[in-house]
């Protein structure tokens, strides 16, 4: 994400996004919508307008103008357009230090490709996945900081919002899908997400499954991502220590391993049906 994405604590913004999301949220109630059949309506999820309404997701002005229309809300969100544009321009991202250089490189990729072995990749996470993800952490983390990070993390779902978008595959192991973090209802919630962002047209998801007798790659989890105009790098982290890497040669064996994963993995198609499988058998 860019560092203009999310709204930052200590520059105001916060409260300008907190107060627009009060007002979409009485808006939307008033026009007797629920937070699903808006985000139909303008063509986002409802972990989006729910963020939105919270003031954790920055409420752009394309999104304020389309949002207007639906709600006819008389120019209300339209007039905020403008100094929501003047509020992104002073945003900062609240990524630590170490994420940042990262982050700026995924908000701006043409392409993004990740292999997830442990759980679902954060760009593709529920609230309520990534608030259960932080709070089983140990050591434990604080209230603040939870939330702090789900915002962070979530906003960083705002590079599905772009247009053009990045090109994106994400393969992950069978295990992450049955592995059923926060329980139940937030696992099959983090499930039938998995489905609506893979029906995306610029995205693959697949999937390997776990009776594989060959595996290209069982060290761990990485991504790779390509910059507009800059070329390939790649990214991993093990027990929260990580690491970017730029050295060619590096990345081409990663690159390498992953066209392997890719080629192993379910289509996309059968990656699909099974996950609609694991949501009926629950």
């Amino acid at each position: 994400m860019t560092d203009a994405e999310t709204p930052a604590q200590a520059d105001g913004t916060t409260e300008l996004f907190t107060a627009i999301g009060r007002q979409l949220k009485i808006l939307r109630e008033r026009a007797g919508l629920t937070q699903k059949e808006l985000g139909t309506a303008l063509g986002y999820g409802p972990d989006l307008i729910s963020a939105m309404e919270r003031g954790v997701r920055i409420t752009r002005p394309d999104f304020l103008e389309r949002a207007d229309e639906v709600l006819e809300a008389g120019g209300l969100l339209r007039a905020a357009a403008d100094p929501v544009t003047k509020a992104m321009r002073k945003a900062r991202t609240r990524h630590p230090e170490w994420y940042r250089s990262y982050a700026a490189l995924e908000g701006e990729a043409v392409s993004l490709y990740d292999y997830s072995t442990m759980g679902v990749l954060g760009l593709l996470q529920t609230e309520e996945y990534a608030r259960a993800v932080f709070t089983q952490r140990h050591p434990p983390l604080d209230e603040r900081t939870i939330e702090q990070r789900v915002a962070d993390r979530l906003s960083r779902q705002q590079v599905f919002e772009r247009w053009p978008p990045p090109e994106c595959s994400f393969v992950m192991e069978e295990a992450v899908l049955q592995r059923p973090i926060g329980g139940a209802d937030v696992h099959a919630k983090q499930l039938r997400k998995l489905l609506r962002i893979g029906a995306l047209r610029n995205v693959q998801l697949q999937v390997m499954l776990t009776g594989r007798h060959e595996h290209p790659s069982l060290d761990s989890s990485f991504t790779l991502l390509t910059p507009r105009g800059r070329e390939q790098v790649a990214y991993m982290e093990t027990h929260a220590y990580p690491r970017l890497v730029t050295d060619r040669e590096e990345v081409r064996i990663l690159a390498s391993r992953y066209g392997i994963i890719r080629a192993q993995a379910l289509t996309p198609d059968a990656s699909l049906a099974l996950i609609e499988k694991m949501l009926g058998e629950r």
